[in-house]
């Protein structure tokens, strides 16, 4: 606990949600550049981001791993207000892996404490602005005192349409993937589901983002190129965007760049160029 009372998030200030940041001249800026990405027609439903580099960010800054957790807190409240004001309808941050409990336990709880006080400060915020907080991962491994100020925040949120935005908190893609089958499993031994059934379309249904469509986009801070046992299944088919900036550095003209990228690449789902073309050829 005294880790992040010595701190107490002074570092982290207040989000101006929506009110807009900068000067008048680049708000103006920031205005006309979504407008531009909008008016392509080609933003993507789902972005999902693995959020890395925190602490290389800190150690570059002669701080401790901790501040640099702190320090991206303000990136992923850029991030999600920039993700609502585009339209962007699904924002899925890859917060904590099943592989981060092995981290050392004085970091482990740091980071635990930060999300009771991010969440616990940001709910009232998240609700004002219609947005959907969503967790996805083992929440029973969470400390009591996480689940609780998420399982508050997502039902105060619950009913929210402008942006869902899914927290991965001990998450892994295959515990996804085996936690899917296992349940696959238990209704075809109940005979609710028939075996010669199973397919892909059914699988995807039992991921704990069944009811959502798959990342249209997979952004990676830091430079590392693979995807860290995240949202394997999903991920099949997105285009993934790697930039060499550390997290805490990721703001939203990081975010447009991103999205710029995507929009000019020809998602062609096996296939080839000239069908893609036909089919999105305009009729005479």
């Amino acid at each position: 606990m005294a880790l992040i009372e010595v701190m107490d998030l002074a570092s982290t200030p207040e989000p101006g949600w929506f009110a807009g940041k900068g000067d008048a001249q680049d708000r103006d800026r920031e205005r006309e550049i979504e407008t531009e990405l909008k008016a392509t027609c080609q933003l993507p439903i789902h972005i999902a981001i693995i959020m890395d580099g925190n602490g290389r960010w800190a150690r570059l800054k002669g701080k401790t791993r901790i501040e640099g957790h702190v320090a991206g807190v303000e990136s992923v409240r850029d991030i999600v207000e920039s993700c609502s004001r585009l339209g962007i309808n699904y924002l899925t941050l890859f917060t904590f892996s099943t592989e981060n409990w092995k981290r050392p336990e004085k970091e482990v709880s740091a980071l635990m404490q930060l999300l009771v006080k991010v969440i616990g400060r940001e709910s009232r915020k998240l609700h004002d602005n219609n947005i959907c907080l969503n967790v996805i991962g083992e929440m029973d491994l969470l400390p009591e005192k996480v689940r609780t100020v998420l399982k508050k925040t997502m039902e105060l949120t619950k009913n929210n349409s402008k942006l869902v935005l899914n927290i991965a908190l001990s998450y892994s893609g295959q515990w996804d993937i085996a936690q899917a089958c296992r349940a696959i499993a238990v209704d075809v031994e109940a005979g609710r589901v028939k075996a010669e059934s199973v397919n892909e379309q059914l699988v995807a249904s039992y991921l704990s983002t069944g009811s959502m469509p798959d990342p249209d986009l997979l952004i990676r801070t830091s430079g590392e190129f693979r995807i860290s046992n995240f949202m394997l299944w999903q991920s099949a088919y997105s285009e993934i965007y790697v930039t060499n900036t550390y997290w805490p550095d990721f703001h939203r003209q990081q975010l447009y760049d991103a999205i710029r990228e995507f929009q000019s690449r020809e998602r062609r789902f096996g296939q080839t160029s000239e069908q893609i073309q036909k089919i999105n050829r305009p009729t005479p």
